[in-house]
């Protein structure tokens, strides 16, 4: 059987798959992947000088287990994932596609920390004709997801 490296499984498998790799901390923590970092704001939270409160929600809220997935943006710094009344081992995730084609090429998610319920990714910039997406994920697996916008 041939063995798969970190970067094949990343390159064929997208964020979901690497959340399934990823070891369980006991404070919440940032993971990426693909070319994520390629643009601005990316890299930063969304409280971040010049971005704080300039996103609105877009969509529905996504519900899974009891858990909501919000996807937040700003014309101006990008977008970033919300996961709330979420249990351990869960994850906010951003995907976001280079090219507009719906095809993850960078992400970026955030664990839920020990003794809250909630976690909020770092920006995706989905600007200049890039779309991103929101994903709820648990224990390595997608529970539920937004649409790419």
């Amino acid at each position: 059987m041939r063995r798969r490296t970190l970067q094949t499984l990343l390159a064929t498998s997208g964020a979901a798959a690497m959340l399934a790799l990823t070891p369980v901390t006991a404070g919440a923590e940032p993971f990426s992947g693909g070319n994520y970092g390629a643009y601005g704001f990316e890299g930063q939270y969304p409280t971040v000088g010049g971005c704080t409160g300039t996103f609105r929600q877009v969509g529905p809220t996504k519900t899974a287990a009891g858990m909501s997935l919000k996807y937040f943006y700003s014309a101006r710094c990008g977008s970033y994932a919300r996961i709330d009344n979420s249990r351990t081992n869960c994850a906010a995730v951003i995907e976001r596609s280079n090219n507009g084609a719906g095809r993850a090429d960078g992400w970026v998610s955030e664990t839920v920390d020990s003794g809250i319920d909630y976690a909020y990714t770092k920006i995706g910039n989905n600007l200049s004709g890039r779309v991103s997406r929101a994903l709820l994920t648990c224990d390595g697996h997608l529970l539920t997801h937004t649409n790419w916008y």
